[in-house]
């Protein structure tokens, strides 16, 4: 019976370990998205300053 848990852990662990991968990709991604957007709000709204311009209306989530 110890043998059959054994087999088990080995079966599902390739799976565990591309999953957690998966994850941490994604995860990565999003959050180079999020700092990138917020680095060209941040240009943006310091351009839109020095031309004398009214701050950009934020964004409206759909």
């Amino acid at each position: 019976m110890d043998s059959f848990w054994v087999a088990a852990l080995w079966a599902i662990l390739p799976t565990i370990v591309v999953s957690g991968l998966f994850f941490w990709v994604l995860r990565s991604i999003i959050r180079a998205d999020r700092n990138e957007r917020r680095e060209y709000a941040r240009i943006d709204a310091e351009e839109r300053a020095a031309r004398g311009l009214p701050p950009a209306a934020p964004a409206t989530e759909q």
